[in-house]
């Protein structure tokens, strides 16, 4: 990855890091704050009910004037204390300094303590005092679970920020490789007619006239500055689109194969034209580029002293040729931008990819039929509705 991609991978995966953390972080606080709560209720729910027990005891055996029995309780981690009237410790244990004067709950020396009135004073016991240490055990291992679990979601959250990360780069990186194949091209491209006009200018100069050779080797260089120019211009999405009308395609069509003709006598090739009369409503400057890009494909990628076909017929251009063909899995992806074919013949791989959007456009059916070794074969097939023969 350049710089540029480092950056954002890492702003990405920290923006992504950081909020998924911040959701933990309250998710986790809610949760144990939730447990906590719920816990503290239990426990003083278990409490009350241990202290409303013994209340009840203690009133049945002074209704019945029989000796005080204390229910069973069957937990260890209870103490139980009992408070008479003149507020002196009947029985049981108090935590230390705990001066029980009114009915309470509260944490008192790392215990819950329930303080009860339950008795009403019968057998001159005012309070019940009910203590547990159970819910600093259960909190503490509360803690540790929501610390665990908060853990390993941020471990699964950091995973997965990490694979996303990756997948947000991945198109982003192919844009870029992209990007700067296109931008490679492009000046392997303008350096080829460039070097062509310095070299031609350079004979001129030397031999202070101009001959015909010269003249056809700087038409086709002027002519591919100038393909250059069309394809970027209508790449810049920033272009002002044209009112179609109708125009005869044929016309076009002709003009595009003189326009390329400088560039064919120079690689020794011919035209085989076979067009007639077919209209369509499309702005000139695009049907040009539509058709400019087929036959200057077909050029660039045919052998010297091949021939180009340009036909016309059932309301469908033709434009073939006898060139190296286009392996048939990269027939799937050809229409695709920035990509080509092959590295022989250069290109920068846009040209395809404006034919398919020219086509797209306009309702017009692109089709393909290429062999290795033998040539491809483009299908232009206008709507019957918007043209007429």
């Amino acid at each position: 990855m350049n710089e540029l991609e480092k950056r954002s991978f890492y702003s990405f995966l920290g923006l992504y890091i950081v909020s998924s953390f911040l959701f933990i972080l309250l998710a986790g606080f809610w949760y144990y704050t939730a447990q906590k709560h719920a816990f503290e209720n239990n426990e003083h729910y278990r409490l009350e009910h241990i202290a409303d027990r013994i209340g009840t005891a203690i009133i049945m055996a002074h209704m019945h004037g029989t000796p005080l029995q204390i229910p069973a309780l069957h937990s260890g981690d209870v103490r139980i204390a009992l408070i008479g009237t003149d507020g002196r410790l009947v029985s049981g244990e108090l935590p230390p300094a705990l001066v029980p004067d009114r009915p309470d709950y509260r944490e008192y020396g790392g215990r819950m303590v329930l303080v009860s009135d339950a008795p009403k004073e019968h057998l001159s016991i005012r309070y019940v005092v009910v203590s547990s240490d159970t819910l600093f055990g259960v909190l503490a291992e509360l803690r540790e679970v929501v610390l665990a679990m908060m853990a390993a979601i941020a471990l699964l959250a950091a995973t997965v920020a990490w694979t996303l990360s990756k997948l947000f780069m991945r198109p982003l990186h192919q844009r870029v490789v992209q990007t700067e194949r296109f931008v490679s091209d492009v000046t392997h491209e303008l350096n080829t007619p460039i070097t062509a006009l310095s070299m031609a200018a350079e004979h001129l100069l030397q031999a202070g006239r101009c001959s015909e050779k010269t003249l056809r080797n700087i038409t086709a260089s002027t002519r591919q500055l100038y393909d250059i120019y069309r394809s970027l211009t209508y790449l810049n999405f920033a272009r002002k689109t044209e009112t179609p009308h109708v125009i005869d395609l044929a016309k076009v069509a002709q003009k595009s194969a003189d326009y390329y003709r400088p560039l064919m006598e120079s690689k020794q090739q011919s035209f085989l034209l076979k067009t007639h009369t077919l209209y369509f409503a499309i702005p000139e400057a695009e049907a040009q580029l539509l058709l400019g890009n087929l036959i200057g494909n077909a050029v660039k990628y045919s052998p010297a002293g091949a021939t180009v076909h340009l036909g016309i017929e059932d309301h469908c251009i033709i434009v073939a040729d006898e060139g190296m063909g286009i392996a048939p899995e990269q027939q799937r992806r050809i229409f695709e931008q920035f990509t080509r074919a092959t590295d022989v013949g250069g290109g920068f791989g846009v040209g395809l990819s404006i034919v398919k959007r020219i086509c797209d456009a306009y309702g017009i059916a692109l089709a393909l039929d290429s062999e290795e070794g033998k040539g491809t074969r483009f299908r232009l097939c206008f709507p019957q509705g918007e043209a007429k023969q």
